[in-house]
């Protein structure tokens, strides 16, 4: 078994794919004729976006819509990297939330918590010791 990729439901799979681009770097691994499902390489995982429309063709009962303006899922997504204020500040400048400010953490990690340009919870981090 391997944990092969994270789907997020979009409005907009291109704007998703541009944000993560611009904001992460990540590069653009698939993307439908139809702009309705794309694929971004990020290391082992690939992020994937699919369109509300086609996730309703999917989930005959529906889904929950990600809001910047409504209290996040109970979910997040980690990315790791050196420069946590770099990071924050470009993914506010591509259309982010701040919605936690960077803390550090007792074992010396830094922490911050974005939304990104769709309201999902991203959490900006140091790695792990």
């Amino acid at each position: 078994m391997k944990y092969a990729y994270t789907i997020l439901y979009v409005p907009s799979v291109l704007e998703s794919l541009e944000f993560y681009e611009k904001t992460f770097g990540f590069e653009r691994k698939f993307l439908t004729e139809e702009k309705d499902y794309g694929e971004l390489r990020s290391g082992e995982t690939v992020i994937a976006f699919a369109s509300k429309q086609l996730a309703n063709s999917n989930l005959s009962n529906g889904f929950m819509v990600a809001k910047q303006n409504e209290k996040p899922f109970p979910i997040e997504m980690g990315f790791t990297t050196d420069d946590v204020e770099g990071t924050i500040k470009k993914a506010i400048d591509n259309g982010a939330k701040l919605e936690e400010a960077i803390k550090s953490k007792p074992w010396g990690q830094k922490v911050a918590y974005i939304r990104d340009n769709n309201g999902f919870l991203l959490e900006i981090c140091t790695p792990m010791g």
